[in-house]
């Protein structure tokens, strides 16, 4: 069973080192600004990879871990406490009930972190302004930015398995720390966020150990200047970009483990979500200004998916299931986008 979990996983892998190498090789080797239409049909490109991987967990789910009988099933649901109730020792039912699960749990767990991805974007956008860098070197900054999240996501998660597999109680502290989270994010939504360069920690640390040259160098992030190599202010801002995501895998990663605690499901959907991060932000880039309640609506998730972590146990005697989570989350994602369309937050008429 373990060496079918590390074929597939390795199999995962290179499938998605290729995509990267071609997304950065063949379709975008030319630095430029998506327009509204390209970040729209990428955006429409990386759902479908994700929706086509959901329907291999539908119909394959239990290639993942190599199951072979009801004992297997009944194992790994044991281990990874999966919300399913199996039906006796029928394993083609119970196989059917095992993949159906897993495959709610990936889109629902895919879903938050592409909703909470917003806000991270909110952040970026920042960022790049700060920084002063232009708009046609987004995209290159973004695709390493994306590649040293997988690799950082990679190991978080894992850690984070090993550790609730050991102490189950830590459960309920990411349970505590995404209500905290929640709640801060609902109390600042208006406040204007705000990054003072050149106090960031990266950029005092980088100023203090490396040679970092003073202006941008076209899309360089390391040059040589006088037999010496300096760091550009590009690949700084790259640094400052990987901080902010290892700071939000802190709420994103424990919200999908709310919704399933098998550490393969929790990567895979992370995964998704990130590649088609860069996308997705040229999208919300064009769009900024037009989903005012959407902050509102990602802080509820928050609230929400920790209080189902805190109350676990409970909502499972109630029978509330994988599905049910699913519902909710869409509920509160598309409230809060017809609410941005209905109400538009007003624009306040400057004084003469």
């Amino acid at each position: 069973m373990v060496l079918n979990e590390i074929s597939f996983f390795s199999v995962f892998l290179i499938l998605i080192v290729f995509i990267l190498l071609l997304d950065l090789g063949v379709f975008n080797r030319k630095s430029h600004a998506l327009s509204l239409k390209e970040s729209i049909i990428w955006s429409i490109i990386w759902i479908s990879l994700a929706l086509f991987f959901y329907a291999f967990l539908r119909f394959k789910g239990d290639w993942i871990h190599g199951i072979n009988s009801t004992e297997d099933i009944r194992n790994i649901t044991e281990k990874y406490l999966h919300p399913i109730n199996l039906s006796g020792n029928n394993f083609s039912e119970n196989l059917e009930i095992y993949r159906n699960n897993l495959s709610l749990e990936f889109i629902t767990g895919y879903l938050i972190e592409y909703a909470l991805s917003v806000d991270n974007i909110f952040v970026m956008v920042l960022i790049f302004y700060t920084f002063g860098v232009n708009r046609r070197y987004y995209k290159r900054v973004l695709f390493y930015g994306i590649t040293g999240a997988i690799v950082m996501r990679f190991i978080f998660i894992f850690i984070s398995s090993a550790l609730i597999q050991e102490f189950s109680w830590i459960l309920y502290l990411f349970g505590l720390l995404l209500i905290f989270t929640g709640v801060k994010m609902f109390i600042s939504r208006n406040k204007k966020e705000k990054i003072e360069s050149q106090k960031h920690p990266v950029v005092r640390f980088a100023s203090k150990y490396f040679s970092v040259f003073p202006r941008f160098v076209g899309q360089h992030f390391i040059i040589r200047k006088n037999k010496k190599l300096m760091l550009t202010p590009l690949l700084i801002t790259l640094l400052v970009i990987e901080f902010s995501d290892v700071i939000f895998a802190v709420d994103s990663v424990p919200a999908i483990f709310s919704v399933t605690k098998d550490p393969y499901i929790v990567f895979f959907s992370n995964i998704f979500a990130i590649i088609g991060l860069r996308s997705l932000f040229f999208l919300i880039i064009n769009i900024i200004g037009r989903f005012y309640y959407l902050k509102h609506g990602l802080s509820i998730l928050l609230t929400f998916v920790g209080l189902k972590m805190l109350f676990s146990h409970w909502l499972k005697e109630i029978g509330f299931t994988t599905a049910h989570s699913l519902y909710v989350i869409l509920f509160i994602i598309i409230i809060s986008i017809v609410l941005s369309i209905l109400f538009p937050k007003k624009e306040k008429i400057a004084e003469h």
